[in-house]
């Protein structure tokens, strides 16, 4: 199996990307501050991913690499909040991205849970 194959890793590809997309239509001004942290932030959830996955032969790095996946996750919804807050995005935009970070989180959590079901074995 490849990281890619990974549903954790597909959702949260798909959401940072559609995070891209949307904050095509930011502020000019906000390009520095919360364009540049949200695209940042939704991006960091599958390059961790993608990193625990190729680390699974150490449990402590696959743990340590999806647990800041799952934090980067957490700070994409805040800033998804500032960007509702700002009127940047409807409230329905908004549900939406929630809803798909919410499922990618449970995603995350599932892979913590479940190491063995993807191919980690014994500390080394």
């Amino acid at each position: 199996m490849k990281f890619q194959d990974l549903l954790a890793y597909q959702k949260s590809f798909a959401l940072a990307m559609k995070i891209f997309e949307i904050t095509k239509l930011f502020p000019k001004d906000e390009i520095y501050s919360l364009t540049d942290q949200i695209r940042r932030s939704s991006r960091s959830v599958p390059a961790n991913i993608a990193e625990s996955y190729r680390k699974r032969i150490y449990p402590r790095h696959f743990h340590s690499k999806l647990t800041d996946s799952d934090a980067e996750n957490s700070e994409t919804q805040v800033w998804i909040e500032f960007a509702y807050k700002c009127n940047y995005i409807s409230i329905e935009i908004h549900n939406t991205l929630i809803s798909e970070s919410e499922e990618v989180g449970k995603l995350i959590n599932y892979m913590i849970l479940n190491p063995q079901k993807f191919g980690v074995t014994t500390e080394h």
